[in-house]
């Protein structure tokens, strides 16, 4: 492509409200252009990339035995009410009517259309396993877009979702699912973790894991192992049972004065102790149902353990409304001591150590001491209720655990029933009786891979692209083309370089050198040729872009010297 011709507006300095360098760089290649808050319009070098991207995808799906399709992006809102999500996805939905106001969705995702096609179509066990994928926009109403493509309202997404007829073929695609992404992202050139994950809006109960790229500008927080490739969410990941139970302490319960004293902060300053010492109490209803959650005034509580540990649908953080109702007192002072009896009490695992804890005594600025768990109050269960901290003990016994930030690019979902049942998606098994399609769900954000990419593959001057995704494969740059000899041989290798299969990028512009070599380094190609002064003498100037090499190689020998560069580029 001549570049003189190619629709590729750069920028000099870093554009207004682009925190990260994924943002910025994509900008200043002229990757993206910004249409709204959160919508954007890809230019040809950045669907380009686009391209390659999902032609990765495509190829290791394919080979995993998917199917591709294409399904509308605008939803009946009536399929949304049959799963139960209509009300339940939140404001993330975008909605509208058609001119006889019937009620729509803008396609967050597709469960509902993928179970309802099959529904209607697949009705025996003889057309299971199946394997369906799209690669398609999505949209989602982000309360906050922001860092570009990595958080935007409409993205690129690919979906696929798998149906069988039992659990072992479910865990065979999940298998083979998992598989594939870890091909596509090694591909792509990203240094990723997969990690154990919750399912989140999207739903099911079996497994889930994230694949994570790791980046300082990630949203996620991994916790990973040292020694061992354990990975989890840091909102999933498990602790065992370390804990010793404390004996319980010579001194009785005693109830003290905490004027004012709501906070772990307040209660470690005026009572002189360690928060270790504490017990923190969280009222949670849980499927509208109280239970007082416990742990030590170190750790902070998971709600996603606390939903989890319970098999709940719902589960919210209680309000001071429900709490003075259920408690009987003010935020800061419930315990579980004396606490009501229709009040479950279930603490985390470490409070079993504590001997002598302080608590909330159910009463303004009033505490217990002296506090001994299974003495001084009922617990109904002890279980894994906490945020991992690093430091602990790694769960599969190996190392301890570390953080990382992460940002996610794929998700892997075991869904089971939960969709084939709400819609009635079911088939004839061999003894002719219904059964319900168990189903598997699996995500690859696209738009998100490349700026994850960008993230991983730059420099102060620019984009470094991994050979894989690169626009083109090289850039060739005629220095001065009002001088002859220079522009007559950029001209023959320009033609020669595509004859021999190479998509180049030729920068044949009436600009100074200066700027073109600026621009070829924010462009970010594998090679950069560039014809100058001793182009009369055939010798062209080479450069890799990943390491900055550069070598003066003649024009004969410049096909075996791309050559010698296979290996690591090509």
């Amino acid at each position: 492509m001549r570049q003189q011709l190619f629709f590729s507006p750069t920028m000099r300095e870093v554009p207004q409200g682009a925190d990260i360098p994924s943002h910025q760089l994509m900008l200043r290649a002229g990757l993206i252009r910004q249409t709204a808050s959160g919508i954007y319009s890809y230019l040809p070098l950045g669907c380009k990339v686009l391209r390659k991207v999902e032609q990765i995808i495509r190829e290791e799906m394919d080979r995993a035995g998917g199917q591709e399709l294409l399904m509308p992006a605008i939803q009946p809102a009536e399929l949304w009410e049959e799963s139960g999500r209509l009300d339940d996805y939140g404001p993330e939905l975008m909605r509208l009517k058609d001119r006889h106001e019937r009620d729509f969705v803008l396609g967050a995702t597709h469960e509902e259309v993928i179970t309802s096609l099959v529904r209607d179509e697949v009705t025996s066990y003889k057309k299971l396993p199946m394997n369906l994928y799209q690669i398609q926009t999505k949209y989602r109403d982000e309360r906050r877009p922001r860092f570009g493509v990595l958080r935007s309202r409409e993205f690129i997404m690919k979906d696929a979702y798998s149906f069988d007829t039992d659990k072992d073929g479910l865990d065979k695609n999940y298998k083979a699912m998992y598989e594939a992404y870890t091909n596509i992202f090694k591909r792509c050139g990203l240094d990723f973790r997969a990690v154990k994950a919750d399912a989140g809006a999207i739903g099911g109960k079996g497994g889930t894991h994230e694949f994570m790229v790791l980046s300082d500008v990630g949203e996620d927080t991994i916790a990973y192992s040292d020694a061992s490739d354990y990975a989890a969410n840091i909102e999933i990941a498990d602790l065992p049972d370390m804990y010793e139970k404390a004996e319980a302490p010579f001194e009785n319960i005693q109830e003290i004065d905490t004027p004012e004293m709501k906070t772990i902060e307040d209660l470690t300053t005026g009572l002189n102790t360690k928060s270790s010492s504490l017990l923190k109490s969280v009222l949670f209803l849980v499927d509208e149902k109280p239970v007082l959650i416990v742990c030590r005034g170190d750790h902070e509580i998971n709600e996603i353990k606390v939903a989890n540990a319970f098999e709940a649908d719902n589960v919210a953080l209680a309000d001071e409304e429900d709490i003075r109702r259920i408690m009987g007192t003010e935020a800061g002072f419930i315990g579980p001591v004396n606490a009501p009896e229709e009040v479950t009490i279930a603490c985390d695992y470490a409070v079993k150590s504590v001997k002598e804890g302080i608590c909330g005594a159910n009463l303004v600025d009033k505490h217990y001491q002296n506090v001994h768990p299974d003495r001084d109050f009922k617990v109904e269960t002890y279980g894994d209720f906490r945020l991992v901290q690093e430091g602990d003990p790694s769960p599969d016994g190996k190392g301890t655990i570390q953080f990382a930030k992460g940002i996610e690019v794929g998700h892997v979902f075991k869904l089971g029933t939960k969709y084939s049942e709400a819609l009635s998606a079911v088939y004839l098994d061999e003894n002719g009786r219904s059964q319900p399609i168990i189903m598997g769900c699996y995500g690859i954000g696209v738009s998100r891979t490349i700026a994850a990419i960008v993230e991983q593959h730059h420099d102060d001057n620019g984009l470094i692209w991994p050979k894989a995704v690169a626009p083109f494969d090289l850039h060739l740059l005629v220095l001065n083309p009002k001088q002859e000899e220079q522009y007559e041989l950029g001209e023959a290798l320009y033609e020669k370089l595509k004859n021999e299969g190479y998509d180049v990028l030729y920068d044949d512009r009436k600009e100074r050198a200066g700027v073109k070599f600026k621009d070829s380094d924010l462009f970010g190609l594998p090679v950069r040729i560039a014809c100058g002064k001793k182009a009369g003498e055939g010798i062209v100037e080479v450069k890799t872009r990943r390491d900055g090499s550069m070598k003066e190689v003649h024009v004969d020998d410049l096909p075996s010297y791309l050559a010698s560069l296979e290996k690591e580029l090509f």
